[in-house]
């Protein structure tokens, strides 16, 4: 049989930019960003501003307090819920198989099918609302990916 996967899990502070790592089964992302050179901040200087860019992260996601709001409104999720959303907006651009959902958001213990998957990517789509279910897009053949969306 295949080798066993793994996972990193990765907790980010909200306000922050997670850092890039290379994993083992990350696929290759269709739509790489130009590669932006990492800011050299001098002893003392403020922060890097992560909205600097004027881009505004419509979905957020605390890994600590485990809330998560979109636009600034409260998501009522699930523990399933909330864990398979903080693992998509953790890798944007990336599509995740079922399996590796599966397997990461449920645990390895777990004996479950895409089934499983499709049902709570649904329900989170539901929670997320019209405007802003897009933002879990279906790759055919393969899973889903997380595309942030952008304030309007």
């Amino acid at each position: 049989g295949r080798p066993p996967m793994i996972g990193y899990l990765l907790l980010v502070p909200a306000d922050q930019q997670p850092p890039v790592l290379p994993l083992p089964f990350a696929l290759p992302d269709p739509h790489p960003d130009p590669v932006a050179e990492p800011e050299a901040s001098a002893p003392g200087a403020p922060p890097a501003q992560p909205e600097a860019d004027g881009v505004r992260h419509l979905v957020r996601v605390d890994d600590v307090q485990r809330t998560a709001a979109v636009d600034g409104r409260p998501l009522d999720l699930t523990y399933l819920e909330f864990e398979l959303l903080a693992h998509l907006v953790a890798h944007p651009g990336r599509v995740h198989t079922r399996d590796h959902l599966v397997t990461t958001v449920w645990g390895y213990g777990h004996v479950g099918d895409g089934r499983t998957v499709d049902v709570h990517i649904a329900r989170l789509r539901r929670k997320l609302g019209t405007e802003y279910r897009n933002a879990i897009q279906t790759v055919r053949r393969v899973g889903y990916k997380y595309t942030p969306p952008t304030a309007r």
